[in-house]
């Protein structure tokens, strides 16, 4: 008796990229190496310019987000935070940017901020310091979605029209 098996190659699933934007290298360097030792291909930028110029150029399945940093004085003077980094992404950001889900983090007062971020279009928040374990559960989730459970009277009452075979 032969037996046929499906063998599916880990290296034939493209590894997903993450962007870290952050004006902190202790914070870029811990959650690089957290997700790296996940199997991410991971990104930094220190700032909004840095972030548009990697997802200009660069595919990006998630961005991690800081929620404020320093004015860029090299460039513009600008002060830029996560809302109008967030917001060229949905109008600017290309075909793909539009789709990229952000995770904000922030050590400001999530009352005022949580609420604001995920009106902006962030799909997580995070209050800083991040809990490393939690933040890599709902990258997985984001990714990898469960599938949910269906009930089996439901199941059984959608196939109650059609025969058996």
């Amino acid at each position: 008796m032969s037996y046929s098996k499906t063998v599916i190659m880990a290296s034939s699933f493209r590894v997903k990229r993450i962007l870290i934007v952050d004006d902190n290298p202790v914070i870029l360097s811990t959650l690089s190496s957290a997700l790296k030792s996940k199997g991410y291909d991971v990104v930094t930028a220190i700032d909004g310019p840095e972030a548009f110029g990697v997802v200009s150029q660069e595919r990006v399945d998630l961005i991690l987000l800081d929620i404020y940093f320093p004015p860029d004085i090299s460039m513009s003077g600008n002060t830029w935070d996560a809302f109008p980094i967030m917001h060229w992404l949905r109008r600017v950001g290309g075909p793909h940017g539009r789709y990229i889900p952000v995770i904000v983090m922030s050590g400001a007062e999530p009352v005022e901020i949580e609420n604001r971020c995920l009106a902006a279009g962030a799909v997580g928040y995070f209050q800083k310091p991040v809990r490393i374990p939690e933040l890599l559960g709902t990258i997985q989730e984001i990714f990898y979605p469960k599938v949910r459970e269906v009930s089996l009277e439901l199941v059984g009452a959608s196939n109650s029209d059609h025969p058996r075979l």
